[in-house]
C-alpha cells in the first residue's frame, strides 16, 4: 500500500511541474505532427518527434495526449472536423442559393467536389487524411475511449449529410436513395481522386462532375 501511494504522489507532482500545454500551443503541436506525417510518412509522428520539432518536452506532449495514438487521433479528427465543415457549408450555400432539382444536384456535386477543394485550400490536412488510415487508428489499443468514439461519430455526420441531399433531391430519404447519394460523394471522388493520389486539376474535376450528374440523372432504385 505504502509503494502505491508513493507512486500516486509521484504521478500528482509530475502533474503539477509539467503543465498542460495552452490551447495555442496544443493548436501548434497539432500542425507540426501533422506536417511530419504528411512529409515523412505517419511512422515518423512520435513525441521525441515533435518534441525536437516544437522545443516542447515529451512530458507535456504525454500530458496534452496521453500517447502517440492519442496525439495521432486528435490530428485526424481536426483534420476531418475541417474537412467536414467545409463540405457541410458548401452543400448549404449551394441550397441557399435556389430551389428545385438542379440546385439540388448542383449541391451533390459541390459535395463530390469537396475533398478537391479541401486539398487546394487546406493542403497539409487534405494529404494527411489520407497518409493516415483511420482504421488503423480505431486498432489501436492506446486510443483513448472517449476519442475513439469522436472518430466514430464522424461516419454519423457524414450520414446526415446524405440524407440532406438524398432529400434535396427526391423528396426520399430510404436507404435507396441514400446509398445512390453515398456513391456520388464518396465512391466516385474516391475512384477518380484518391485513390490514384491525383492532383485536383480542372480537367479532373470536371470528369467527376459530370459523372455525378449522369448518376443523379437515373431514378433511384425503388422508383416506380
Amino acid at each position: 500500500m505504502a509503494g502505491i501511494t508513493a507512486v500516486t504522489e509521484q504521478l500528482l507532482c509530475y502533474r503539477l511541474l509539467v503543465p498542460r500545454p495552452r490551447t495555442h500551443d496544443l493548436e501548434q503541436l497539432l500542425d507540426a505532427a501533422e506536417a511530419l506525417a504528411v512529409q515523412s510518412g505517419a511512422a515518423a509522428v512520435t513525441v521525441r518527434a515533435l518534441s525536437e520539432s516544437t522545443a516542447v518536452s515529451n512530458g507535456a506532449i504525454y500530458h496534452a495526449f496521453g500517447s502517440r495514438a492519442g496525439l495521432v487521433g486528435r490530428v485526424w479528427l481536426r483534420a476531418a472536423q475541417r474537412f467536414l465543415t467545409a463540405q457541410r457549408e458548401a452543400v448549404e450555400a449551394t441550397l441557399d442559393s435556389g430551389r428545385g432539382r438542379d440546385i439540388a444536384v448542383e449541391a451533390v456535386v459541390v459535395a463530390a467536389d469537396a475533398p478537391a477543394r479541401f486539398a487546394l485550400d487546406q493542403p497539409l490536412s487534405g494529404r494527411f487524411l489520407l497518409t493516415v488510415d483511420r482504421s488503423e487508428l480505431l486498432g489501436d489499443a492506446d486510443l483513448p475511449d472517449d476519442l475513439a468514439d469522436e472518430l466514430r461519430d464522424l461516419d454519423q455526420a457524414l450520414v446526415d449529410l446524405f440524407r440532406t441531399l438524398a432529400h434535396a433531391v427526391w423528396g426520399r430519404t430510404d436507404r435507396q436513395t441514400v446509398e445512390v447519394i453515398r456513391d456520388c460523394v464518396v465512391e466516385l471522388p474516391t475512384a477518380l481522386l484518391l485513390r490514384g493520389r491525383r492532383t485536383a486539376d480542372a480537367a479532373v474535376r470536371e470528369r467527376l462532375a459530370a459523372a455525378v450528374r449522369a448518376v443523379l440523372s437515373l431514378d433511384p432504385p425503388g422508383t416506380n
